[in-house]
């Protein structure tokens, strides 16, 4: 049978250092020390920041995050919530918006919504995280819907089912949407096609409508419609219609992916990338078109001031007023050699 230590021989557990005992070596108050290692925007001068950072260090003094987000009320997590992210467009964006969600002090949680059940089924169960906002593209949940699903009430939509509790960052499609037609126009398109995405989107049924306007503007004929969905082998697939029969002057593909599938499966006419049929636009305008391989003509915005708005919302929620319309970002034409 093993003795147990007696009272003199036992060792006391250590005892954590606190927030008073860094504000006292690093010679500032306790609120200075709450700021500077809070993720809060309240500002700190560089000096007493570096101070404290080097004594929270020299003590082994590690913030306790759940007392601080029951007194900020913040607990610096942000959902994401996506349809899916296999789109390339979806790898452009998430990329520079991760790197400015993290560098303002939050972190992200992705959620995949697939469907309409997947959101019920999130209603059901309940979401496991409380977040200080929800960043909506899926096209599957309304706001009222995202604010119960996350119990926050700073939900901002990019998927248009935005309302007039919820702030909503979009792009003005019709302008880029306009340029590129009248671009085709200017060199002699008058018979187009288009490549769609998915139907139930309500951002894909006001680009189709900008592009029947701008086709009806500029006398180009709308003769055929595919359906796709945004992916490259939903455009590769598509661009069987243009193989085998006579070929419009010009195939519009609503996302930039679709556009590489039908330019990689009508090669043949495209020696060097110049058309030979039919003139190719996209829509995205992916950093990939920049190279070589995929040089095809596109519509697309700033991404970097895209995720300043969309950020900036994060940080400062007070700047959305109910009711407000939604932040509008203007797209572009993009001419390459496809066109």
């Amino acid at each position: 049978m093993t003795d147990l230590p007696d009272e003199k021989t036992a060792k006391a557990p250590a005892i954590p250092p606190t927030m008073d005992d860094v504000a006292a070596l690093a010679k500032v108050s306790r609120a200075v020390v709450s700021r500077a290692l809070s993720a809060s925007p309240r500002p700190v001068s560089a000096d007493k920041r570096d101070r404290v950072l080097k004594a929270a260090e020299a003590l082994g003094y590690r913030p306790n995050l759940l007392a601080q987000s029951l007194t900020t009320k913040r607990v610096n997590l942000v959902a994401v919530v996506v349809n899916h992210i296999h789109d390339l467009s979806d790898l452009d964006l998430f990329d520079r918006l991760l790197g400015a969600i993290q560098a303002v002090g939050k972190q992200v949680l992705l959620l995949k919504v697939g469907s309409v059940d997947r959101v019920e089924e999130f209603l059901r169960d309940g979401v496991a995280h409380h977040v200080d906002a929800a960043l909506v593209w899926s096209d599957f949940a309304d706001a009222a819907t995202v604010r119960r699903m996350f119990r926050s009430d700073l939900v901002v939509m990019m998927n248009g089912r935005h309302d007039a509790l919820s702030p909503a960052v979009v792009p003005d499609e019709a302008v880029g949407i306009g340029e590129a037609v009248a671009d085709a126009a200017a060199k002699g398109v008058r018979r187009a096609a288009l490549v769609t995405g998915r139907a139930s989107s309500l951002i894909e049924q006001a680009r189709i409508a900008s592009f029947r306007v701008a086709f009806a503007a500029h006398a180009i004929t709308l003769e055929q419609t595919l359906q796709g969905d945004y992916s490259y082998a939903s455009g590769h697939r598509a661009a069987s219609a243009f193989l085998s029969g006579p070929s419009p002057d010009a195939v519009f593909c609503t996302s930039d992916a679709m556009a590489m599938g039908v330019l990689d499966a009508c090669r043949p006419l495209f020696p060097n990338n110049r058309p030979q049929r039919f003139r190719l636009y996209g829509f995205d305008n992916l950093s990939l078109t920049d190279y070589d391989a995929y040089p095809i003509a596109s519509i697309g915005f700033d991404k970097a001031l895209f995720v300043e708005h969309i950020t900036r919302l994060v940080v400062e929620p007070d700047v959305f007023v109910p009711g407000s319309p939604p932040v509008s970002v203007p797209t572009h034409f993009f001419p390459r050699a496809t066109a």
